[in-house]
Formats: C-alpha cells, sequence, structure tokens
C-alpha cells in the first residue's frame, strides 16, 4: 500500500519538530470520548475522587512553554546532535534496540510510518534516555501538578514521526503530555482487554480494525495537543498514534518503596 504520510511536504514555524518532508497527519479528525478538565481548576481532592483510581482524564491549560522552547528542532540538535540514544520497535513489547545517535535520529531515522512496515520493524526515540545525561533538558520540565499518594515519578521523553505509536499495552499509572505535534489515544479498562495484533502498528490497527468496531466495543479516545496532560490509571489498556511528528513526554508513577533502616 506505501506509504500513508507521503504526499505533501510540510515546514513548521520555528524550526518546531512538528512537520517532517512527506507527513500528511493521520487522526486528527474524531470523537473525543475520554473527560477533559480545566488543569486551572482542577484540584487535587477532585483527582483522587473522581479519575486517580477509576478513569482516564486531560487536562488541558497546562504551561511548558519553557520546556517547548528547548525542544524546538534547532534547539535540540545544537545541544543534542551527537548524544548517543537507544530507539525502541514500536510494538507492545518493544523487543528490538537499536543504539544511535540524536543527530542521526533526527535527520535520517525519523520518519512518516509505512503502513506496510510491521510495528516490530518501526523504531522510535521512547523510553531508554539516560536519566543522567538528559537531565539539563528533563529538569526543565515541570512536573504534573497531580499525583498519587506514596507514588513517585520517572521521566520518560520521546519523538516520533506521524503515523507511528504503540499498539495496546498496559502498565502503571501515569501522565503523558505532548510538547509539539498532536497524538491520538485510545484506552479501555483492564477487564475489557482490546482485539489486536501485537506486532502490527497502532496505523494499521486504526486504519483496518477500528473502522469495524461497533460503538460498544471503541475504546475511549481522544486527540491531545501542546498544553495538555492525559493521566491514565493503574492497568489500563492504551494505544497511541502520533497524528503528526511530535514530542512528548510521560511520567510514569511508581510506588515508594520502604528502606529499611539497620540498627
Amino acid at each position: 500500500m506505501g506509504k500513508l504520510c507521503s504526499t505533501v511536504t510540510t515546514h513548521s514555524p520555528k524550526g518546531r519538530m512538528r512537520k517532517i518532508p512527506g507527513e500528511k497527519p493521520v487522526g486528527i479528525e474524531g470523537p473525543c470520548t475520554v473527560d477533559r478538565v480545566d488543569g486551572k481548576t482542577f484540584s487535587q481532592d477532585r483527582f483522587l475522587d473522581e479519575f486517580a483510581y477509576s478513569k482516564p482524564v486531560i487536562i488541558y491549560n497546562v504551561d511548558n512553554s519553557r520546556f517547548q522552547e528547548l525542544c524546538e528542532r534547532e534547539s535540540m540538535l545544537a545541544e543534542w546532535a551527537h548524544t548517543d540514544i537507544v530507539l525502541n520497535s514500536a510494538n507492545t513489547y518493544s523487543y528490538t534496540r537499536v543504539k544511535s545517535t540524536f543527530g542521526e535520529y533526527v535527520n535520517e531515522i525519523l520518519k512518516p510510518q509505512d503502513v506496510d512496515t510491521l510495528g516490530n520493524e518501526t523504531l522510535y526515540l521512547f523510553g531508554d534516555i539516560d536519566q543522567t545525561i538528559w537531565q539539563p533538558l528533563l529538569a526543565e520540565y515541570k512536573l504534573p501538578s497531580w499525583t498519587l499518594p506514596n507514588f513517585e515519578p520517572a521521566l520518560s521523553f520521546g519523538i516520533a514521526g506521524a503515523g507511528t505509536g504503540v499498539p495496546f499495552h498496559f502498565h502503571g499509572p501515569g501522565f503523558a503530555e505532548i510538547i509539539h505535534g498532536s497524538k491520538r489515544w485510545f484506552l479501555k479498562p483492564f477487564e475489557e482487554q482490546p482485539s489486536f495484533n501485537p506486532d502490527k502498528t497502532t496505523l494499521s490497527w486504526y486504519l483496518n480494525e477500528y473502522p469495524k468496531l461497533s460503538d460498544s466495543e471503541r475504546p475511549l479516545e481522544c486527540l491531545m495537543k501542546p498544553g495538555e496532560v492525559i493521566y491514565f490509571p493503574d492497568k489500563w489498556w492504551h494505544a497511541t498514534l502520533n497524528s503528526e511528528t511530535s514530542v512528548f513526554i510521560s511520567t510514569f508513577l511508581s510506588p515508594i518503596v520502604g528502606r529499611k533502616t539497620e540498627l
């Protein structure tokens, strides 16, 4: 079938990493069935009462403008081009790891998703970043104001081309924020396991399987844009589709393990 994202060439203002040559946005149109709340008035108490342990929520009016500036294409290449990175395969279990440099990834590997390419053959930057090396950038990110009691955050930074994404999977609770671009999320409770091929891409599922789903079978979904954070509870199935070339960051929440004091 060839590349879905191969008909237009676009250029983003200020060099932001939102569009690359040959990119055609996908998944922009569609419903938003995830609850949305205003981050300026959303309290920690309401977060705990209504969402923390029961359902996802998108929080808008979140300001990370300084971090957005640092994540513009030219800024990142000037600072990080020669930094070693590890790329992950875009399938459910992310078996494949490939070493590269940030500059090589942005200039040569970062491309729109080919619909004929399997998820385990698609590489993108997410997850395996050296927290020490990347600390100067990560330190500029303002963490979500909401959290779970007795959990601690861990950051994961990523950049991916239009049409890429990770098929359905689950893990512990966390937040994810779009810095540049846009990303469509699909979510289902743990007990409602979706039907999908873990080695095929989200794009393949979205084009071929999603249209066949009845209203009752469809997951919660929404398109996320800069200035928005999504929270997903523990063990909720979720899949992502980068509608444009996107920069994003996740805050994974892990239980704080008690430390024993030796006398």
